[in-house]
């Protein structure tokens, strides 16, 4: 079978038995059956380099020996337990590797499968620890669609079937992006905490750069003042670093050279190595506002603290820091865009090479009509070789997220590709 009717194929069969809404199969997509680094082979036998750590999952490549070589070994032992009745060792193993990573002397953690599942935590720590329900969020953030996460998602694509359910006491704010901006939201936010509003303010909650909104920072001392401001009036700021984490940015956190201390992390993606793990984490005065248990949690779920997720998250770990992940991230993406800079300059059509670490966009110009033109130019990359992911609520910026393991040489010659799939899609 030629390797296009086999990807058709593919797609048929999946047609036949999930909802149409989850999968896009026009054209029909890859297949993924194998993944080792930044390497991705599917089903038709093709080898692709992947540039988006499987939505930034795979910081550590995928199947890093050392998360593998975890897992593997817990799988032997105990694969699911009961992990808040009777908990897996393993799961406070994890704990405590992950205390020690967090900005605070003592740390709590609530886990989770996904990252929407860490912002729910941190939501409902934040209404626990302040008594107020009401929610400042940003233009253009994603928090994830579960409902609680949903309703500080901004961008209406998720919200609009779901308007009718969802919390109404989120205020969304411009995310800035001047000093003159961030002064005016930053204005807005100590409004919103210091006069009476029909349901108070208790959470402020940020991505310190935005992902799906197209790689988004905000100015230099925005997040840091706006953790000031928020505890100022009585609220909590909730870091959702789900995205930005564990040392993507170069740095362990996205809010470390920022200035930034939040009152609530989450974490998610990269922790679990490519198993599924988050993490609401905050110090003890904060996440003390939980009452201990009797018995019967409040806020809990059947695999909570699985064994393999924990193990994996151990395994991560450890690559972060044997392999000196933050730092190659800051190196690579350092060379990134540089290299962007230099081949994309004085294209008509790309407004902006942007990022932190290897978390990059390149913004192209917007179009009146017709395909979004970062998903044009990934179909092209995808045809050469790259996998890479529009974003932008316009889908206008092409968004590179790929492994901190990446080889030099890999580095280069998915840059190359991108570059001209950039300049042929016009």
């Amino acid at each position: 079978m030629a390797a296009d009717e086999e990807r058709t194929d593919w797609a048929t069969r999946l047609s036949r038995v999930e909802c149409r809404n989850v999968t896009c199969l026009r054209p029909p997509p890859p297949f993924w059956t194998e993944a080792s680094g930044a390497r991705v082979r599917d089903a038709d036998g093709n080898t692709y380099l992947d540039f988006t750590g499987a939505f930034g999952v795979a910081f550590a490549g995928h199947r890093h020996p050392m998360v593998v070589e975890r897992i593997r070994q817990q799988a032997d032992r105990l694969i699911h337990g009961m992990g808040d009745i009777q908990p897996p060792a393993v799961k406070v193993e994890f704990l405590e590797k992950l205390a020690a990573h967090m900005p605070w002397p003592e740390s709590r953690t609530i886990l989770g499968l996904s990252g929407s599942d860490a912002v729910e935590a941190a939501l409902k720590t934040a209404q626990l620890a302040t008594g107020r329900t009401g929610v400042i969020a940003f233009e253009g953030s994603y928090h994830g669609l579960t409902l609680g996460a949903l309703a500080t998602t901004h961008r209406e694509h998720f919200r609009r079937p779901f308007t009718d359910r969802l919390a109404d006491h989120v205020h969304y704010l411009p995310f800035p992006s001047s000093p003159e901006g961030a002064e005016q939201v930053l204005a807005r936010v100590s409004s919103l905490l210091s006069n009476p509003v029909s349901v108070p303010v208790g959470a402020v909650i940020v991505e310190p750069i935005q992902g799906r909104a197209g790689v988004r920072t905000p100015p230099d001392g925005f997040l840091a003042e706006l953790g000031e401001r928020a505890r100022a009036g009585g609220a909590l700021l909730i870091g959702d670093e789900v995205f930005t984490g564990m040392g993507r940015t170069g740095a362990l956190l996205a809010c470390d050279p920022e200035g930034l201390v939040p009152d609530l992390v989450c974490l998610g993606k990269a922790l679990g190595g490519g198993m599924p793990l988050s993490a609401c984490c905050g110090p003890p005065q904060v996440m003390d506002a939980w009452p201990p248990s009797t018995g019967e949690a409040i806020h809990t779920s059947t695999f909570l603290g699985h064994p393999l997720s924990c193990a994996a998250g151990l395994g991560f770990l450890a690559a972060l820091e044997a392999d000196g992940l933050a730092e190659r991230a800051r190196r690579l993406g350092d060379r990134a865009i540089g290299f962007l800079a230099r081949e994309l300059g004085g294209q008509e059509d790309v407004v902006e090479v942007r990022g932190r670490g290897l978390m990059l966009g390149v913004e192209l110009a917007r179009r009146a009509r017709g395909a979004a033109p970062a998903a044009e130019v990934a179909e092209r990359a995808l045809a050469l070789g790259l996998i890479a992911l529009p974003a932008g609520e316009d889908g206008n910026v092409v968004e590179l997220t790929p492994p901190a393991t990446l080889a030099g040489a890999e580095l280069e010659k998915g840059l190359g590709i991108l570059v001209r799939a950039i300049r042929s899609a016009r």
